[in-house]
């Protein structure tokens, strides 16, 4: 539905975008909404980079695998005791569209599976964990192939300060 408002609003954005990529189709409405100027334009309206690559580092502070793993888990274990169950159960009443970003939030599908009956809550919580972990590693890659990145690996312990400005000093 919102792909045929975008083709008939933006049919240039519309032809680029897959009537299945909600979110994208979303943005694009919402930019020619707020500027009247088709998301295209403002793509192809690109200036010079804000950052010159040739003169700067970058840097990508990695913790500790198993260190990640347990803060993820420990992280999603407050939000529940914080009340996200309750915050789930409340969208779910609102009767949003599943395609909303909201509704795409990590754990939000497994905990209305499990308040469904789908799953149990113990195998709700460990796959939000799961999809956490997964979402950390696409971060990971994504630092990887897009900033090609000096990595460096923190950890426990390590002060980022001197972990940084070691490599720094050598530079100059």
């Amino acid at each position: 539905r919102l792909h045929r408002i975008l083709l008939r609003e933006d049919s240039a954005a519309g032809m680029v975008l897959k009537p299945t990529d909600g979110q994208r189709i979303v943005r694009a409405l919402e930019v020619l909404d707020a500027s009247g100027r088709s998301i295209l334009e403002w793509q192809a309206a690109r200036g010079r980079p804000l950052i010159d690559r040739a003169s700067t580092r970058f840097f990508v502070i990695e913790p500790d695998r198993a260190e990640l793993v347990e803060r993820i888990e420990a992280r999603f274990d407050r939000m529940l005791e914080k009340g996200a169950l309750d915050e789930v159960r409340r969208l779910t009443e609102l009767g949003l569209d599943p395609d909303l970003p909201a509704m795409k939030a990590i754990g939000v599908r497994e905990l209305q599976a499990a308040m469904a009956g789908e799953l149990s809550f113990p195998e709700a919580i460990e796959r939000a964990k799961i999809a956490t972990r997964q979402y950390a590693k696409r971060q990971a890659t994504w630092f990887r192939h897009q900033l090609g990145p000096e990595w460096l690996r923190l950890r426990p312990g390590d002060r980022v300060e001197s972990t940084i400005s070691d490599p720094l000093s050598s530079a100059t």
